[in-house]
């Protein structure tokens, strides 16, 4: 015996409507999804547009004009750094004038204790000037200044050079032994400045050796004080008794009118030149003994 299946056909129409539901709602929930994804991909492209957007930099197409107090900030900061650069760009050299040549150029140089000083002259056969040295010891200095006291006081017949030097050596020799001074005062230059006092104090009207004695160590007296080596010297050594009531008047008559030439002679090396070769040609050839 068997089993009959029978299908009514309410029930069959009914599955076929179910079947086109459930097909119907298929493509629904797939046109569903379809939007949903649409709407996501168009969320997270408006997202990523407007983060890009926040991200970047504001330009401003027409800035606002700085105030004048920045202007003239960036003016002084472009000006230094003109000048940084013009510092660091080599200078032209600055054209200095060449001096000229003169026709005599004297120096004066002590050495060994000599003095010598050196004439540049001219010279036609070649282009740097030609170089004469005159030179003296200090002994030949010395007995130079002797000759000139003899020459000048030619009264004194029995005035000798020695004699001069003998009164010069004679103070240098005291101060140093009652200790008035460390070193000895006769040097070349020294000479040279007692030379330039006596030349313009010593008369050739003196008749008699105390006299020119008196005036001479006066003349030595102010020297000591302007060029020597100690702060003051006593008087007694330069003081004799035949020239002690015009000591004081000679020595004020002297820095009357000798204070600019001792200054001068000092500061000058061509006067001190010219000075040097004046007593250095009063030396007197004539006699036998010289001192070499």
């Amino acid at each position: 015996m068997g089993t009959v299946l029978s299908i009514s056909p309410a029930t069959k129409k009914a599955s076929i409507m179910d079947a086109e539901l459930a097909a119907g709602d298929g493509q629904k929930n797939d046109k569903s999804l379809k939007r949903h994804s649409m709407f996501v991909s168009l969320s997270w492209r408006k997202l990523v547009f407007n983060s890009g957007k926040k991200s970047a930099k504001k330009v401003t197409p027409n800035p606002l004009p700085a105030p004048a107090n920045q202007v003239a900030q960036l003016n002084s900061e472009n000006i230094r750094k003109t000048h940084k650069t013009d510092e660091k760009k080599p200078k032209a050299p600055i054209p200095v004038p060449v001096p000229t040549v003169p026709t005599q150029n004297k120096d004066a140089l002590v050495q060994n204790g000599k003095l010598s000083t050196v004439q540049k002259q001219p010279s036609s056969l070649s282009v740097s000037p030609r170089r004469i040295v005159i030179q003296a010891s200090t002994g030949e200095l010395l007995r130079c200044l002797g000759d000139f006291m003899c020459r000048r006081c030619f009264k004194l017949k029995e005035l000798k050079s020695s004699d001069v030097i003998l009164w010069f050596r004679n103070i240098d020799r005291t101060l140093l032994l009652q200790g008035w001074q460390d070193q000895g005062f006769i040097t070349p230059a020294n000479v040279v400045f007692v030379y330039l006092l006596c030349e313009d104090t010593i008369e050739d009207s003196v008749d008699t050796a105390a006299e020119l004695q008196g005036t001479f160590q006066t003349c030595l007296y102010l020297s000591y004080s302007y060029m020597g080596n100690e702060i003051s010297y006593p008087l007694k050594p330069f003081m004799i008794e035949a020239n002690k009531d015009v000591f004081w008047e000679t020595a004020l008559r002297i820095i009357d009118r000798l204070s600019a030439k001792m200054l001068q002679l000092n500061s000058d090396p061509h006067f001190f030149t010219e000075v040097f070769q004046d007593l250095k040609n009063q030396r007197d050839t004539t006699e036998a003994n010289l001192d070499r």
